[in-house]
């Protein structure tokens, strides 16, 4: 694998970001880049057509698939290069994720017009997110304190985890205080309680298990594998109530059974989640079964999901402390997971590392209309 530093440049283009990150990749292994069979390229505005991977690496006679998936479009790049693989059409393929945001002059993301039914309410992302947090402070009667304690702590544990990371955006831990006073941007979601905007590209390598050793003396393999969209019903379902996002739920109990996983809190090393606002991380850390439902807002204070807890929880930062190229991240989320799981993480280097696997979470929509990628890789083969 290979990752660039997130931020925004402004001396490097989203071609720049594509060399960076696959270069750092094939240096890694006994392969040149011409031994790569097929490319599956994510991006979600920063190109179209396979041609944006295929110029910027100077390819010729080889397959190149630009794909998307909302915010899951890396991770969607992963998933078809592992199912070409898999399916014995190519022996050596890579999977790219880029985006170049900060170009555009604006503060969020330009998205294509969606063709609908006209049921889908048009708000920001920090408008429908923040529906998360009443509905669950209704749900389990949590006090808006207790709450936006839980939301701070998130937004402290991951920005003190990006401190320590050289290609996280911001690198600069913050107290809770300063985030907990941040100005407001929608309902009780503050400017911290938000992830930023970025640029940047990050690239994986998938060979077959029994080949893994040809190229590399650390391979990563993957367990499981879990893609759920949706049925973008959330704005009519009476049954829906903004507590939970239901296509995690489904692809994450879809993956601990290909993956064999009965006690994620134990069994896992790390979880790199979609913490696109605070309140985010705190609902999934129940959807993805790492808390009882109602529950993990105390489980967020009682620090079971700090670096130094029972599961470390995005330890590289997330995307409060790199932002969201929305073609990157899930990529990002397994480039922390292939650097724990090796031992090459530096000053974060996690004791639980040793459990030899890792869970990756992908998110794309908004509540009651996502898409859901999950991804559990180890250390071991069998």
């Amino acid at each position: 694998m290979g990752c660039t530093r997130f931020g925004e440049f402004f001396d490097k283009g989203v071609d720049d970001l594509i060399v960076d990150a696959v270069t750092e990749t094939v240096a890694g292994t006994r392969l040149a880049l011409d031994d790569i069979d097929a490319f599956w390229l994510g991006t979600y505005v920063s190109g179209i057509s396979g041609m944006s991977l295929s110029r910027a690496l100077r390819l010729e006679g080889k397959p190149v698939t630009r794909v998307e998936n909302m915010c899951a479009t890396g991770s969607e790049a992963l998933r078809a290069a592992c199912y070409a693989v898999a399916a014995g059409a190519v022996d050596v393929a890579m999977a790219v994720g880029a985006e170049k945001l900060k170009d555009t002059g604006y503060s969020g993301l330009i998205s294509p017009k969606i063709q609908d039914d006209g049921s889908r309410v048009d708000l920001s992302a920090p408008a429908n997110f923040s529906l998360l947090v009443p509905a669950y402070e209704h749900r389990y009667g949590v006090s808006t304190g207790d709450f936006r304690a839980a939301m701070t702590h998130v937004a402290w544990k991951n920005h003190g985890n990006g401190a320590l990371n050289p290609r996280a955006q911001f690198r600069k831990a913050v107290t809770k205080e300063a985030i907990a006073a941040s100005p407001q941007v929608a309902g009780q979601f503050g400017v911290l309680d938000c992830s930023g905007v970025a640029d940047g590209a990050a690239a994986a390598i998938v060979v077959r298990a029994e080949d893994a050793w040809k190229y590399t003396d650390k391979p990563l393999f993957i367990k499981a594998f879990s893609l759920v969209s949706g049925a973008a019903s959330g704005n009519i379902d009476e049954e829906y109530d903004y507590t939970t996002f239901p296509e995690a739920v489904a692809s994450v109990h879809q993956a601990y059974a290909e993956a064999g996983i009965t006690n994620p809190r134990q069994q896992l090393a790390l979880a790199e989640v979609h913490d696109c606002f605070t309140a985010t991380e705190i609902v999934l850390m129940e959807d993805l079964g790492f808390a009882p439902r109602g529950s993990a807002w105390e489980s967020v204070l009682a620090g079971e999901f700090d670096r130094d807890g029972v599961l470390p929880v995005n330890p590289d930062g997330g995307l409060k402390s790199f932002g969201h190229p929305v073609g990157a991240s899930g990529l990002r989320m397994l480039f922390e997971a292939w650097l724990q799981l090796r031992g090459e993480a530096g000053e974060r280097q996690l004791a639980t590392a040793d459990r030899g696997l890792a869970l990756t979470q992908n998110l794309g929509g908004a509540p009651g209309a996502a898409v859901s990628f999950v991804s559990i890789v180890g250390t071991g083969a069998a």
